[in-house]
């Protein structure tokens, strides 16, 4: 197992700084992405860090994850969460720990967001802690 960990954004998350700040906050994914190397330096993890807007690029990201043989997986599905069957599939199908990341906390918004897919086949979920739900999420993969 390697000391990488894979960090995998979905759809609308390249518009974060400018998308519903009011929901999701004024930090953009560069930002993020920027803690995030800072802390996995800290702990000792390379990362993998990539957003896309269409679903099979996440599909294939995570099998990049299992050949790699990364020790995790943090993915934020954004809408996909509530929608993919294939996202599902495709965390189901490799050995590695995948945990679910939220900006927001889904349980408090509306009833479509109540539901993850993804989340049925993740070790934990971090949400409701802003940008912090990805650091929170590092430190977790490090207890892996």
């Amino acid at each position: 197992m390697s000391s990488t960990v894979f960090i995998l954004n979905g759809p609308n998350l390249n518009l974060l700084g400018t998308r519903e700040p009011e929901i999701y906050g004024s930090t953009t994914l560069a930002e993020i992405e920027a803690q995030c190397l800072e802390l996995a330096d800290v702990l000792g993890f390379e990362i993998v860090f990539r957003q896309s807007n269409h679903e099979g690029d996440l599909v294939d990201w995570l099998h990049e994850a299992q050949a790699a043989g990364a020790k995790a997986v943090l993915v934020n599905a954004a809408a996909y969460t509530h929608t993919s069957i294939a996202l599902l599939d495709a965390a189901k199908a490799i050995a590695v720990p995948v945990i679910e990341i939220h900006l927001s906390d889904p349980r408090t918004r509306e009833d479509f967001r109540h539901v993850s897919y993804i989340g049925e086949a993740c070790v934990d979920t971090v949400q409701g802690m802003g940008p912090g739900s990805y650091t929170e999420g590092l430190k977790r993969a490090s207890r892996l």
